[in-house]
């Protein structure tokens, strides 16, 4: 059995939405989606370093298709060290889609 089979077959606990899962089969084919992968794949991304310690809380898009982020720490006391690495999480997501994508991120609690 082929490793790609392997990722195909892979089932969630939760019932998916339809962008999630078209996520899942773009980014096997070496693409990217949407916003509604970015959200899938957050802790993927962010690495365990950031994605460890924070949810994406909410995702909007601008009029300039750039987006706003919105990042909830999993603990209160994680939101002092969020808010330093705010250059690290923007850099993280321009290079997942790959251009300046990143507006602004905000922290909610």
């Amino acid at each position: 059995m082929s490793n790609q089979q392997n990722k195909i077959e892979k089932r969630t606990e939760r019932p998916q939405t339809l962008a999630a899962a078209l996520g899942g089969l773009i980014r096997i084919f070496g693409g990217h989606a949407s916003d509604a992968d970015l959200a899938a794949r957050w802790a993927e991304i962010m690495g365990d370093d950031i994605g460890g310690i924070s949810t994406l809380a909410g995702i909007t898009k601008t009029r300039d298709k750039k987006f706003n982020i919105a990042v909830k720490p999993k603990n209160p006391a994680f939101a002092l060290q969020l808010s330093y690495s705010v250059p690290e999480i923007t850099k993280r997501i321009n290079k997942y889609f790959g251009y300046d994508a990143v507006n602004k991120i905000t922290f909610r609690k």
